[in-house]
């Protein structure tokens, strides 16, 4: 048995991320894409091409849909697509603001249907290592979390570059990084922000913002994230009793490549992973009512506020 996915938008990260992992995955199909170009659609290999995303809403054969379209786009086609009776997976930032991504949960849950926030690097089994290692005390009482994800690119053309649109080297990039702070520090239940750095680029967009903060009164997190720097990506958990960090490979984007996790100075290899299709799979298996897992509701809100407080500092 498999779910049937549809795609509302057919950009970079559809088509060079999700198609393939939804083609590759044990529990999903691709069922059908719509998009603004409809030879751009079929290049992904769906089933049906659907000449409008009403269309593609309107097919009760369509059980579930991958959203991927300009941050600005996604509270309309979110709740439009709850309210068809469909799961919904959204890329990250859910909403451009905490209010956002309330509505859309309060949506679903009215629906009853489920809606996940496509944080695909924390389903990578790296990152849920992390996790696991950094909950089990392995590493004592989280101290401090440093984090970082940068790389130059002039992006031209690009809504990221569009403050309208949700741009933003925060809002993209460290959107990952917030997330991480959340997994790693018991939900970030409260955070104070000790400063907020950015550089702003020609279109009113933070080309990079530097963070630091502190989770739950205890743990300090630093986090830099940037259009205009050159590509990093670091993540690192001290601990009182010793510390854990990405190794080898991209910290927050490591797509089917071999990756390490250095424990403490000893080194625990992983074997190369398309995340995306981990993700696609545990998602299809709860829609199907099997076990699976997922970035839990209150997780996606508590990061949308973190965010807001960020941007208004």
């Amino acid at each position: 048995m498999t779910v049937r996915w549809g795609f509302l938008g057919a950009g970079f990260v559809a088509s060079k991320g999700m198609a393939p992992a939804v083609h590759a995955a044990q529990y999903a199909t691709l069922f059908g894409v719509a998009s603004r170009d409809a030879e751009r659609s079929a290049q992904l290999e769906p089933e049906n091409v659907y000449g409008s995303y009403e269309e593609l809403l309107a097919d009760p054969r369509v059980q579930a849909v991958y959203i991927s379209l300009a941050n600005s786009q996604h509270l309309e086609w979110v709740e439009k697509s709850i309210r068809a009776g469909k799961h919904v997976l959204c890329e990250k930032p859910l909403g451009l603001s905490a209010a956002e991504v309330r509505s859309m949960f309060t949506t679903a849950s009215d629906c009853g249907v489920m809606l996940v926030e496509a944080v695909w690097a924390q389903w990578h089994p790296r990152f849920q290592r992390l996790v696991e290692v950094v909950r089990s005390g392995a590493i004592g009482d989280v101290e401090a979390v440093t984090s970082r994800f940068t790389f130059m690119s002039d992006m031209t053309n690009n809504y990221r570059l569009n403050p309208q649109m949700g741009g933003g080297a925060l809002l993209d990039v460290g959107c990952y990084q917030v997330h991480a702070w959340a997994a790693l520090a018991g939900g970030a239940g409260t955070c104070a922000l000790g400063g907020v750095h950015r550089e702003l680029g020609e279109t009113g967009i933070d080309l990079t913002t530097e963070v630091a903060a502190v989770i739950n009164g205890t743990t300090t997190v630093r986090a830099t994230s940037s259009f205009a720097l050159p590509a990093s990506q670091e993540l690192e958990v001290r601990g009182s009793l010793g510390r854990a960090q990405m190794g080898e490979g991209e910290a927050f984007s490591s797509w089917n490549e071999a990756t390490t996790l250095v424990l403490n100075g000893e080194v625990e290899h992983f074997a190369p992973v398309n995340a995306f299709e981990v993700m696609v799979n545990n998602v299809s298996q709860l829609i199907m009512g099997e076990s699976g897992w997922y970035v839990a509701p209150e997780q996606s809100v508590r990061v949308a506020e973190i965010l807001d407080d960020i941007q208004s500092y």
